[in-house]
């Protein structure tokens, strides 16, 4: 993460790994989450097997190590804030 907030605002990693979101739905509600104040944006990921995912308590999939960058590819970018008023 570096010194960057996570997508919920946090300052370290809820867990050891990727979370990776399913489909649309899932992405859509990963990107509403964010509390950081700022633009977001999607990457998807590539050649990753989905038994090789990881349950996490809050019942949403990672990928328990690191993405390396050439199997990434941004799809969305800046994506502002949702207004929660």
């Amino acid at each position: 993460m570096g010194a960057a907030r996570g997508i919920a605002g946090s300052d370290r990693p809820e867990q050891e790994g990727c979370f990776l979101a399913a489909n649309e739905y899932e992405c859509d509600w990963f990107v509403r989450m964010n509390n950081t104040g700022g633009p977001v944006d999607v990457w998807e990921v590539s050649g990753v097997d989905a038994d090789s995912l990881v349950e996490s308590p809050q019942g949403y999939y990672f990928f328990p190590g690191v993405v390396d960058c050439d199997r990434v590819r941004l799809v969305r970018r800046d994506i502002p804030p949702v207004n929660h008023r």
